[in-house]
């Protein structure tokens, strides 16, 4: 390999929708934004086993988190006007219905909901939490507010039996 990616993301990527798709426009249905992510999944876990495939939707969600920040965001001056705007924006586009439970900005811990989630409302019980690329996007978020480095895990999901999709997050010390 010449040291050069082909595929590394950028928001330009995500292209010119109103120019490319005239006719369809921005939106698609939800069953094929999750059929590409489970595939996707899937064939990450036999090639690669499950605790790699964590690894990589859990770094992509960060990439993608901070992506989110830095062009559908801006920038915020209090934790309370962040979370307004994200609020804002993840039920505009149809994402999650996001709730802080509770927030202790001393110590950098938060705990989070996100109901009918993208990734999992409205999937059979699994017995395990499946949002790791939320967990990611979450962590990016904050990260990007805050500028210090979180660690988010998801601990209670639809697919173990909740209706919401709730998530830990601290700051990496």
């Amino acid at each position: 390999m010449n040291g050069s990616r082909q595929y590394a993301f950028s928001w330009e990527l995500l292209g010119d929708i109103e120019l490319g798709r005239p006719n369809l426009g921005r939106y698609t249905r939800l069953e094929i934004y999750r059929l590409m992510q489970f595939c996707f999944r899937d064939v990450m876990e036999r090639e690669l086993g499950t605790e790699e495939a964590d690894r990589i939707f859990y770094e992509a969600g960060y990439l993608a988190g901070s992506a989110f920040y830095t062009h559908e965001l801006g920038h915020f001056d209090t934790f309370e006007a962040f979370v307004q705007g994200l609020q804002i924006a993840l039920k505009d586009m149809g994402v999650g219905i996001l709730r802080v439970e509770q927030a202790d900005m001393e110590q950098g811990r938060f705990v989070l909901t996100v109901s009918e989630d993208l990734d999992c409302s409205g999937l059979p019980e699994l017995d395990y939490e499946i949002c790791v690329y939320d967990e990611g996007f979450i962590a990016g978020l904050l990260e990007s507010f805050t500028e210090k480095r979180f660690k988010v895990k998801e601990i209670d999901c639809w697919c173990t039996g909740d209706r919401t999709c709730r998530f830990t997050a601290e700051v990496v010390a």
